[in-house]
């Protein structure tokens, strides 16, 4: 068994295939935890994970590249290069908290965090940092008033990548709240893990540790870092893992991840599949 403990099932990528893509997955015995990002995703994401009594989960939030600029990315789905735009939403702390509170099947608050990416050198960036650090911290308060954990997304710029890490570890520092993370599809170094698993955070990786260029630094975190500390994802439709790079990518693929950790370690899968699934059931208080 395996959980691919962050997934977007409910963005338009598999629009006209979603129920068939949970099905490979729940056949496979991958249970899936799928992320909301915005209202109308983390809204989707519920009613999704309504339809299924066991095996699928809902996360709800609001995601950081949301709260400043429309955004349009652009990304590789099955080798065809699509243009993705996000619209910028004001965050409404009762709408999300009473999202949360809607269904049972709802068991944790993101993606939420800090992502500098995208600013533009025409904006004020400190202003722009700061409404997506007020929006955290609100997540924060909400993850504690209501026991729910935080799946953290955080994304420097190309000239400082472990930037946005260092402001996340601050805020979660200096905050009086009680918080339960993980920071998904990890990219900072290897002491900026340290910390955040030192503050009882875990770590999510994804089909990058499976990549044989770029991801040195990747690969040897998930060689450090205490096994009881390791969830694995597959950020789908995005990252697709090795052999399935450029194709857009499913839960089922996690088993990939599962295998390049194990490899990593020098461990067997079952291994990795037993530690990743005790930490995933633990994190999301999975009955």
């Amino acid at each position: 068994m395996l959980i691919d403990s962050h997934c977007h099932i409910n963005f338009n990528a598999y629009r006209e295939d979603a129920d068939e893509v949970i099905s490979r997955s729940l056949d496979n015995n991958i249970w899936i935890i799928n992320i909301g990002s915005q209202w109308s995703t983390s809204v989707r994401t519920v009613k999704i994970a309504e339809k299924y009594e066991k095996g699928v989960y809902a996360v709800v939030g609001l995601h950081p590249i949301h709260l400043n600029d429309d955004i349009t990315e652009s990304v590789m789905i099955d080798g065809v290069k699509h243009e993705i735009t996000t619209r910028r939403e004001e965050f409404n702390y009762n709408k999300y908290r009473e999202l949360a509170q809607s269904s049972k099947k709802v068991v944790g608050l993101g993606e939420v965090g800090l992502d500098y990416y995208y600013f533009k050198e025409s904006i004020n960036i400190e202003e722009h940092k700061k409404i997506q650090k007020d929006v955290f911290k609100k997540f924060i308060e909400m993850g504690a008033e209501l026991d729910l954990p935080l799946v953290v997304h955080c994304r420097g710029t190309k000239e400082d990548p472990y930037g946005a890490y260092d402001d996340i570890l601050e805020i979660v520092k200096r905050s009086d709240k009680k918080i339960k993370g993980v920071v998904h599809c990890f990219g900072g170094n290897i002491k900026q893990a340290r910390e955040f698993i030192d503050l009882g955070f875990y770590i999510g990786f994804t089909g990058i540790v499976t990549f044989s260029k770029k991801a040195e630094e990747i690969q040897e975190i998930a060689k450090a870092i205490p096994l009881d500390r390791i969830l694995v994802e597959t950020d789908a439709p995005f990252l697709s893992p090795e052999p399935y790079r450029g194709k857009r990518n499913e839960p089922m693929y996690v088993k990939f991840v599962a295998e390049k950790i194990a490899s990593l370690r020098g461990i067997s899968v079952e291994d990795i599949e037993m530690a990743t699934v005790e930490n995933t059931k633990k994190f999301f208080n999975l009955k």
